[in-house]
């Protein structure tokens, strides 16, 4: 049987995986699996609900609540925020669990339930799978005064934008800024902290409609942003997702700074702090070299995880280590929060503009950023292509041919018969022609039989 949890909680097409049937489904069982508290057995369970603006997120939040509250749970409607808003907020109410109506950096039709463990944590699959079991089962039935309530959490927004202005380490008074809230969860908050943080700010792509979500605006359409930067002289632009997760930004030359060049800024801000936990930042394989060059030279280890904020913050976690993300946007501060956090991210980055007095380019420039080139090999059995001898031999012969200068990367698709071959050279056209080679090679040693 197909697991209904991903990488990311329960995400697919609205009205189609993600019906109203199923939303309240998954809230029965997660006020069971998340709810029991066996130490106060008659307190009622308590939970937060926020969703981003799309426009399934309506009905899908009102199944949600419907479900938790039938099955005894007391539930806090906090409307339209950030997923870590969310988790912040589980966290700050001491609520039990949450849970975040999202599709991220998906379109409008899209949609999602994440569940928030207590504390505002990420779920195990141990927890995915208990809520997965628990659904077949019969959901629990209080009756009188034992059912649950639903309530407006009138401050959920101001208690979060309080509580990002507090982990600032100066503020933003001079500095010109873009917004780009992708019509997504951050277009009311993002704004007011960066401006309450002093900034002048210009905002665009903060008018949801519903529908709009993602829509040539945000993380993964940064031309808006880049043109908008440069029109209004700003010193820098930030970018968020849907659900406000991420964040990428733009320098005043309308140049992209990535998640790789956002985490060596703020590491080295860090370090210099004395804040960053054992000189160590947390990334992933698919981070660039660049990165890994540049914290060298300032002396900060780099451990190394699967691709995906949770393995990230797994790695934080047993490691105790403060600091970690992806190259992607996704940056885990966990003195300040428990999950990426795009809004977060920005202010911190912006601060360290405004307190350096250097330029965000100058800042960024810590990492030279080595070509990158991936290449899909499909129709290919994934399962061999770390015993493969042909494989292997090709792999070390790229690695001695790019020497220190670059590196290689074998990923098998979690999903498809899919190898992801890539590379990272000094130019180009060096990164090209390994990567073009490598793959012919995994293309013809690990065919499958049609």
């Amino acid at each position: 049987m197909t697991r209904l949890f991903g990488t990311d909680g329960v995400r697919g097409k609205a009205n189609e995986l993600i019906t109203p049937e199923l939303a309240m489904q998954l809230a029965q069982a997660a006020a069971v699996v998340l709810g029991s508290n066996e130490s106060e057995p008659d307190r009622k369970p308590v939970a937060v609900v926020a969703k981003d603006p799309r426009i399934s997120g309506g009905f899908i939040s009102a199944a949600i609540e419907a479900g938790l509250a039938a099955s005894g749970v007391e539930v806090n409607d906090a409307g339209t925020l950030p997923t870590p808003a969310a988790a912040y907020l589980v966290a700050d109410l001491g609520a039990d669990f949450g849970v975040m109506i999202s599709a991220s950096h998906n379109p409008a039709p899209d949609n999602g339930i994440k569940f928030l463990a207590k504390g505002g944590e990420k779920l195990t699959d141990a927890q995915e799978d208990a809520i997965e079991a628990q659904m077949k089962q019969a959901p629990p039935r209080p009756v009188g005064a034992d059912v649950g309530t639903v309530a407006r959490f009138a401050d959920a927004e101001d208690r979060y934008v309080v509580h990002l202005l507090q982990s600032m380490p100066n503020r933003l008074d001079g500095l010109k800024v873009v917004l780009d809230c992708a019509h997504g969860a951050a277009s009311g908050c993002s704004p007011e902290a960066f401006k309450a943080a002093g900034a002048d700010v210009m905002v665009i792509g903060a008018d949801p409609d519903g529908i709009n979500i993602n829509e040539g605006y945000g993380s993964t359409h940064l031309e808006k942003l880049q043109e908008a930067v440069l029109a209004f002289g700003a010193d820098l632009g930030i970018a968020h997702d849907g659900d406000a997760d991420r964040c990428l930004a733009v320098d005043h030359e309308g140049t992209v700074i990535n998640g790789d060049q956002i985490m060596a800024v703020l590491a080295i801000t860090s370090k210099e702090a004395g804040k960053l936990k054992d000189d160590t930042l947390v990334a992933t394989v698919m981070s660039n070299l660049g990165l890994k060059l540049a914290m060298k030279e300032h002396g900060i280890n780099v451990v190394e995880t699967g691709v995906g904020d949770r393995y990230v913050l797994e790695a934080m976690r047993s490691g105790g280590y403060n600091f970690g993300g992806e190259q992607s946007g996704h940056v885990i501060m966990s003195d300040h929060a428990t999950t990426g956090d795009g809004v977060l991210t920005g202010l911190h980055l912006a601060a360290r503009v405004a307190a350096s007095g250097k330029t965000l380019k100058e800042l960024a420039a810590v990492v030279n950023v080595l070509p990158q080139v991936l290449i899909n090999v499909k129709g290919v059995d994934k399962a061999q292509v770390k015993v493969n001898e042909g494989v292997n031999r090709a792999i070390a012969e790229a690695e001695q041919e790019l020497g220190e200068s670059g590196r290689v990367l074998l990923r098998p698709s979690g999903t498809e018969p899919v190898v992801r071959v890539m590379v990272e050279a000094a130019t180009e056209e060096h990164a090209q022609e390994v990567c073009r080679k490598l793959a012919a090679v995994v293309g013809e040693e690990l065919a499958l039989e049609s």
